[in-house]
């Protein structure tokens, strides 16, 4: 340890290895020259720094678990953090967490049998999941239909009933088309029973929130909190509302997150009010509206300053004094999807209308005809109609590893939520990239990161590690006016990091 204390806190030493660094090729070494190197810097380090300034990474843990857990281990145990690694080469998919709370919980390969129908979006299965492509050639021979969308002529494209070929970037546009016809068909144009009732159980459409208002125009605020209405209840405001259609009351379903902290710990998805007395959520406010608002809605063209303005039904409640404007989130999305119900404003007239997020719309950016747009969607959600939710959606890199990958993802989303697909074995998302799972995940946790030694584990996300200790906010010049909505006005701050 002294002879490289010496190295390193002598400049013209430290000079002499640095300055070498990048000419390419190594130095053949022993193993313990190697080992002696290795420790001697890190004992300097802990006891000049502590381990803190020390860090780890390595790749996904399945590729080998024994050669993880030992590296793994070895930090933990000298108490310098493991950097994580889902996250930092963008395999995980951000619209995970934020939509359900949780990494990456989607069904092993062998469930693509039960299904009716598959779209492979931006996962190529046969090269990225070779082992298990069998399963996807053993569901067509049953009948499965599948349909592929990729920008090239991949290898899954053989697979595929259907190929559609968007353009690299563009596949929220195609989904948000497809969404537009599937709230169209399926829940304006006809009301199909199995779907709105997913939407009420599982979903936030019921669910109230509030309007801004800006002048004669109205804005999406938030949620309607019990808070908001002085319901004497635990975590008030961690309990939004809906409208109970049986009696006209405003109430609390059990489940939501404010009762995963109450007392009782009621957590499971039930159509019950805080009494336990059953509820029907109202879905839409349409015909039992107070008034029709006109709202404002952002359009993320490429100017980014676009707007349109469209109205829709809401419902006025009275607190302290004050009025409170409330919508659906049903409503809202209709709204913000151009579905004309008969409403004034900036509406597209039908699947033609070039105006967001129409059919036309897409091919417009996606280079996908419009007519296989409309087929696929209705094709998508008549399957899930007819097989109670067994239309499934395997996503994977091609699509996540973009700038707003999460905003791709959460279009698609839209799509297994709407048509009652989440959650049925040969339904929902799927998503894929590599095998992030372990079997033995809680015994080998406990290994890996020195859990039977000290608690809580010391982890680093990487992602924002490698931001700031490299210095990539140096150069990162993308402000943050340039992401923000055209309703947002001046953004607090110029970057993310700010």
């Amino acid at each position: 340890m002294q002879a490289w204390k010496n190295i390193v806190e002598n400049p013209e030493k430290a000079k002499q290895y640095k300055a070498a660094r990048g000419k390419g090729g190594f130095v053949r070494a022993s193993w313990q020259e190697i080992n002696q190197l290795i420790s001697a810097s890190l004992i300097y380090v802990i006891e000049k720094y502590g381990p803190d300034r020390i860090a780890g990474f390595t790749p996904i843990p399945a590729m080998s678990m024994v050669s993880y857990a030992s590296g793994a281990r070895f930090l933990s145990m000298l108490g310098a953090p493991m950097l994580s690694f889902y996250d930092w080469y963008a395999d995980l998919p951000p619209a995970s967490p934020q939509v359900w709370g949780e990494q990456t919980d989607v069904p092993e390969s062998s469930d693509w049998y039960n299904s009716g129908y598959i779209m492979m979006w931006g996962s190529n299965v046969p090269m990225t999941r070779t082992p298990d492509a069998h399963f996807m050639t053993e569901a067509r021979y049953k009948g499965t239909k599948v349909v592929s969308i990729s920008p090239d002529y991949a290898e899954n494209v053989k697979f595929a009933d259907n190929w559609l070929a968007p353009k690299p970037g563009t596949d929220a546009a195609l989904a948000q088309a497809m969404t537009h016809v599937i709230l169209k068909e399926f829940y304006v144009d006809q009301k199909t029973p199995y779907f709105i009732d997913y939407a009420k159980r599982y979903t936030d459409l019921p669910f109230l929130i509030t309007l801004r208002k800006n002048g004669d125009l109205f804005t999406v605020d938030r949620f309607l909190l019990a808070s908001d209405l002085g319901y004497p209840l635990s975590n008030p405001e961690w309990k939004p509302v809906v409208i109970n259609s049986k009696t006209n009351r405003l109430v609390c379903p059990n489940g939501c997150i404010g009762h995963r902290w109450a007392d009782t710990g009621k957590w499971n998805l039930k159509l019950e009010d805080e009494q336990g007395q059953p509820i029907d959520p109202l879905l839409t406010l349409l015909g039992s509206q107070d008034e029709i608002v006109r709202m404002e809605f952002p359009y993320f063209d490429e100017t980014g300053r676009e707007t349109f303005r469209r109205d829709v039904p809401a419902k006025k409640i009275e607190r302290a004094g004050e009025t409170i404007y409330v919508t659906s989130v049903f409503d809202m999305m209709l709204a913000h999807y151009g579905i004309n119900r008969g409403l004034p404003g900036d509406y597209p007239y039908g699947y033609e209308d070039p105006r967001p997020y129409t059919p036309a719309w897409q091919e417009a950016h996606t280079g996908v005809d419009r007519n296989l747009a409309i087929q696929i969607a209705r094709e998508f959600a008549q399957n899930a109609v007819d097989t109670k939710g067994r239309s499934m959606i395997i996503m994977g890199a091609g699509i996540n590893h973009w700038f707003h990958g999460d905003t791709i993802y959460r279009a698609i989303l839209n799509l297994v939520l709407l048509t009652g697909s989440q959650g049925v074995n040969g339904g929902g998302w799927a998503h894929y990239v590599g095998q992030e799972k372990l079997r033995p995940i809680e015994g080998w946790s406990t290994i890996a990161f020195g859990r039977d030694w000290s608690q809580p584990p010391r982890l680093q996300n990487a992602t924002s590690y490698w931001y700031f200790a490299t210095n990539q906010w140096r150069y990162d010049d993308l402000s943050m006016d340039r992401l923000a909505s055209p309703l947002a006005g001046r953004t607090r701050y110029r970057q993310s990091t700010n």
